[in-house]
């Protein structure tokens, strides 16, 4: 990450990438380390930051809560789960939720989380906020960690464009003391540790510190929330702007789905394998040769060799594939033994459940037949991917 200086002022200094990416990146380290299943944004705004953890695997809960709906609402949209979601469930469970609310207000809904990150956030409060924040948020929330970051004022006479605070809506920018000396108040209170850090190094031989400041709490131990506790605050304060449950391999309906699919794929795969096979067979033993193999269905030598090669079913226990004329026989125990099935499954219950009415089986149900003589362009193209 690049501090870039200008020809004209060496005093003042730009950051590639910008600081709010780098911040947003500091955060999906964190979360790549710890694995958080449960992760709130206070002061979303925007969403970018929602909008980037909603791709991070372990995260099955993403919650962000902003003071404004309208602003949510203008990007709440990328939010939602995209057409490729649907046609590939992911294996894990994900909630999407917006809440408009404040965070100088307590809400049963942010209870449980293992991460809430307050960017940029606490220099937006007011004084009576900022004096009910550290409750809220440690106290009533207590998450596993905390993540804050707020503008270090010692940085501010390098910046080109700030004269007292960094933004209109600031109410108050502290240098790298009075942070830390907040920070460690409340990490004594609520039994936290705090480790301090920061993005944006100053140039040479200026001793400022971080241009964005960050404590990093993490709770010193494990903390029960007890019922009573949800009982007192039952009633909800925050309002849900957006909700939304993407499409997951734990929901038995996309299970089925993309089970019948793979069963699918699998079994057109090993009938072309047998009909590869059974044609080089054919091309050794048939004396009248065919130039193109899309021709050699109808061919009467190819129908003689199929009437001579066609074979009855064998015992129900034969987990092998084959080929009765023109139909594929590829047993389920067979299609069953394909990694990506059995993971899929689990069992061979599982399979014989989710394919039953779903995919043309034998008369036992034992195995998946197909119709190997492809009538027309489309089919025969289709044959030709496998």
């Amino acid at each position: 990450m690049d501090v870039m200086l200008p020809k004209d002022d060496f005093t003042k200094v730009t950051f590639t990438p910008p600081l709010y990416k780098q911040r947003y990146h500091f955060i999906k380290q964190l979360v790549s380390e710890h694995k958080p299943k449960k992760v709130a944004d206070l002061g979303c705004a925007d969403c970018k930051l929602v909008w980037m953890l909603k791709f991070c695997n372990c995260i099955e809960v993403l919650v962000g809560v902003d003071i404004s709906e309208e602003v949510m609402k203008e990007k709440m949209h990328t939010l939602s789960p995209l057409p490729v979601d649907y046609l590939q469930p992911s294996e894990r469970s994900l909630t999407v939720i917006l809440y408009q609310g404040s965070v100088a207000h307590k809400d049963p809904c942010m209870l449980g989380f293992d991460m809430i990150t307050c960017i940029e956030l606490i220099e937006h409060l007011e004084a009576n906020e900022l004096e009910t924040f550290p409750e809220v948020v440690f106290g009533f929330m207590s998450p596993t960690m905390v993540v804050i970051s707020t503008p270090n004022s010692e940085f501010n006479p390098l910046l080109q464009t700030v004269t007292l605070f960094r933004h209109p809506d600031h109410k108050f920018e502290w240098n790298r003391a009075q942070f830390q000396n907040w920070a460690q108040e409340i990490a004594a209170r609520y039994d936290y540790v705090v480790e301090f850090t920061g993005l944006g190094v100053p140039p040479p031989g200026k001793d400022v510190g971080f241009c964005t400041q960050i404590g990093v709490f993490v709770r010193k131990s494990l903390k029960h929330v007890q019922p009573n506790i949800c009982e007192k605050h039952q009633d909800h304060v925050y309002k849900t702007v957006f909700k939304v449950e993407y499409p997951s391999l734990k929901e038995e309906k996309y299970l089925r789905t993309a089970v019948v699919n793979e069963v699918h794929r699998t079994a057109d795969i090993i009938a072309r394998r047998l009909w590869d096979h059974r044609w080089s067979q054919y091309k050794k033993h048939c004396n009248d040769p065919v130039e193109t193999e899309p021709q050699f269905q109808s061919h009467p030598c190819f129908q003689k060799y199929l009437e001579y090669c066609s074979m009855p079913e064998p015992d129900s226990a034969s987990i092998q594939p084959f080929m009765n004329g023109n139909i594929a026989h590829i047993p389920l125990a067979k299609i069953f033994s394909f990694p990506k099935v059995k993971q899929l499954c689990g069992n061979y219950e599982t399979l014989m459940r989710f394919v039953a009415g779903q995919i043309a089986l034998s008369s036992d149900e034992s195995a998946v037949v197909i119709n190997t003589e492809y009538e027309d362009d489309e089919q025969k193209d289709l044959r030709d991917m496998f």
